[in-house]
């Protein structure tokens, strides 16, 4: 993905974009609650699904250029809680890849246009929320931990907590037993990996293996939700390594209705030589970015909010050509499934004696 920002404008623009995320990231660890990444955003967060719960997301994904475009058709990205720190992860995709075409220009042949399909990659992952800090709790003491006891039943001992201040108006009440995070900071190891199918040699997808490594954190602010999430692709032979860094910001206007503002930004760090990959996935471009802005939430759908419809809508913040990789649009559409074990029923109440 090409920065385009040869004239003096295009500096000065790159440069606010810069100041601005850096305010918003200075911003948020000086407030130092709980913003909520993930589908339908690219940025995720420390939250997991909680013990024995399971969280299913159906998407219908797509980013395209003016060369070209990638949906997915759904995506399947199904996610299990193992107590209540750590989530199971297994996501993959029906992907659809387009080539667009293109006239032929000075010293460049035409290109052109073709549609594949197939099953993507699988991508394997397993998240670890590692430090959590509810209000008037102290910074260190009990804050870490992986949150496995839950999984056998047991509940980690606390020191009895003054009452939590009242909500900001708008903000969603928290359960009766679900004590309120406002600061929490996960890691989120990922594996990328092709599956036993004619994918990478079609130019559906990228080559891999691909381990990826983000650390992710979110914030409250009274009504204001803040998450971020910054990670390294290691990449491979044939895929370059790149840095992923997200920010969201947004509000929940009631326990089913939620709305955030999300910059995303994507970067090559390496270049690859030419003579790896297919298609869109092949090397020997110059190191590529993607930078986006887009706008998304989450509405509930039935009463118990265990299904919820998931939107979000954005476009590139740089100049966008067909010459890099700046998308034109992006946009998820989606639902998402949550379900929770069944509750142990009460025992029998005794017979009154006589």
């Amino acid at each position: 993905m090409k920065l385009n920002i040869t004239d003096s404008g295009s500096l000065r623009r790159a440069a606010f974009t810069r100041r601005y995320a850096i305010a918003l990231v200075l911003f948020a660890v000086s407030a130092v609650a709980q913003a909520q990444g993930g589908p339908p955003f690219r940025t995720d967060d420390p939250e997991t699904p909680g013990n024995k719960h399971w969280e299913i997301n159906f998407g219908w994904i797509a980013d395209r250029n003016p060369a070209a475009g990638a949906y997915q058709v759904p995506d399947f990205d199904i996610n299990y809680g193992l107590g209540d720190r750590i989530q199971l992860k297994y996501e993959l995709p029906i992907a659809i890849e387009e080539t667009r075409p293109q006239p032929a220009a000075p010293g460049v042949p035409a290109v052109s246009g073709q549609v594949i399909g197939g099953l993507g990659e699988s991508l394997l992952g397993i998240k670890w929320r590692f430090y959590e800090h509810h209000p008037n709790d102290p910074w260190l003491k009990n804050r870490f931990g992986t949150g496995l006891l839950e999984l056998f039943g047991h509940h980690a001992t606390e020191e009895p907590k003054p009452p939590e201040p009242p909500a900001v108006s708008g903000d969603a009440p928290a359960a009766a037993d679900e004590p309120v995070l406002n600061f929490s900071v996960s890691t989120y190891p990922q594996l990328f990996l092709d599956n036993p199918t004619r994918a990478v040699p079609r130019g559906l997808v990228a080559p891999g293996p691909n381990f990826y490594l983000p650390i992710e954190f979110n914030a409250r602010l009274g009504p204001i939700r803040i998450n971020g999430d910054a990670g390294y692709n290691f990449g491979n032979h044939a895929l370059p390594q790149s840095w992923n860094r997200g920010m969201i910001v947004g509000h929940e206007f009631s326990d089913r209705t939620e709305a955030y503002l999300e910059f995303y930004d994507l970067q090559d760090a390496n270049r690859i030589h030419a003579g790896q990959g297919v298609g869109q996935f092949a090397t020997g471009n110059t190191k590529q970015r993607e930078t986006t802005l887009g706008l998304g939430g989450r509405q509930a759908l039935n009463h118990a909010k265990t299904i919820n419809l998931l939107l979000m809508g954005g476009r590139s913040c740089q100049k966008v050509t067909v010459n890099n990789t700046q998308p034109s649009w992006i946009a998820y559409v989606g639902f998402q499934v949550l379900l929770a074990p069944k509750e142990p029923e009460p025992p029998p109440a005794s017979p009154a004696k006589p």
